[in-house]
């Protein structure tokens, strides 16, 4: 499957410039942002861990081994990327135990940069946001043209697809997903069950964003769209005096679309037309993800940027900085700036 049929087409225009990333770990930067403050005591040990070209659930698996715990007593807030320079937070159920010497889980790889106690554990999802720090390498493309992309990106956002990572080398979780759902059978294995009724619903939900980028209601609110706020699971009707709140022009409340599962959609009008089409056309996967007992819910169509900004450290070096929701992908974002090369493959720079 191609990236265009994973997500669906750009909302800015073709991409005007051309550039690497990831050459290194260093140009793909995430630090989790978690507003919880910790207790300093309590039978939860919590690590402000950095990890370099290792992904989240080796990470969890190392902590285990040097604490000498089952890896059910580890807990994270959520999956970051292996080919980058990542900061987030695990916890460790320790309950009546000492804080454990963790030396054996440090490395080149692997860091553990702040300890601290809390009375809780870290929960899926618990952490607000992901602040994102990127270079652009081998850059090519017309400066001005760039500015003035990055500049529309900052004011109207980008559509928030699920990024192609979700869906593994060339679609394979959704080719997996379709054979089970064509079997009606589930996987056995928890994580790839997880992993791939999690493919599942995000290619259903960015065939609507691509539909709506299509017609141009990804920005719109339309009578019979359900809103939600940036930063909230909640989310409501929208009736004539709900498409006109102002607080959709500043890219705090945006249109949602369907996570799909049991559960009638309380859509209404043309938006609840669109879905319902989507869903026919996958009726597999659809029933699928209802039959393995997955909740309806909602995710915003519409992604804003949090503090975008951009210098060139070298005349064919973008550096982006931005902060994004959890559970959004940075690499969409790139999508409608720049086409990404292979790490390596040469070509001509920006000139200046």
């Amino acid at each position: 499957m191609t990236e265009f049929e994973l997500l669906g087409p750009r909302a800015h225009g073709e991409a005007v410039g051309r550039a690497v990333l990831k050459a290194t770990a260093e140009d793909f930067q995430v630090d989790e942002v978690l507003d919880i403050p910790l207790a300093g005591e309590g039978e939860h040990l919590w690590l402000w861990v950095e990890k370099r070209g290792l992904n989240t659930e080796e990470a969890a698996r190392r902590l285990a081994r040097a604490a000498g715990v089952p890896l059910k007593m580890i807990s994270y807030a959520g999956l970051k990327d292996r080919q980058a320079l990542t900061r987030q937070w695990f916890s460790l159920h320790l309950p009546g135990k000492a804080d454990p010497d963790l030396s054996a889980a440090e490395g080149e790889t692997l860091s553990i940069l702040k300890v601290a106690r809390h009375k809780r554990k870290l929960h899926r999802g618990a952490h607000a946001a992901n602040g994102f720090t990127l270079r652009l390498t081998q850059l090519a493309g017309d400066p001005a043209a760039l500015e003035a992309r990055l500049q529309q990106i900052a004011a109207q956002g980008v559509p928030n697809y699920f990024g192609s990572q979700r869906f593994a080398y060339q679609g394979g979780n959704v080719v997996q997903a379709r054979d089970f759902a064509n079997r009606k059978e589930l996987p056995e294995q928890r994580n790839l069950r997880s992993r791939l009724l999690s493919a599942a619903r995000s290619y259903l939900f960015n065939q609507v964003l691509a539909a709506r980028v299509a017609d141009g209601s990804w920005q719109q609110a339309r009578v019979g769209d359900l809103l939600a706020f940036t930063d909230s699971r909640s989310f409501f009707p929208a009736g004539e005096a709900e498409c006109s709140d102002p607080r959709l022009a500043i890219l705090d409340l945006h249109p949602t679309g369907p996570m799909w599962g049991a559960g009638e959609s309380p859509t209404a009008g043309a938006t609840y037309i669109l879905e319902q089409a989507v869903a026919e056309n996958e009726a597999e996967l659809r029933d699928w993800l209802v039959a393995a007992g997955m909740a309806h819910e909602r995710r915003i169509l519409r992604l804003p940027i949090g503090g975008l900004t951009w210098h060139y450290p070298e005349p064919d070096i973008l550096q982006l900085e931005f902060v994004l929701p959890a559970g959004c992908f940075a690499t969409v974002m790139v999508r409608e700036l720049v086409d990404l090369l292979p790490a390596g493959q040469t070509d001509n720079p920006c000139v200046f």
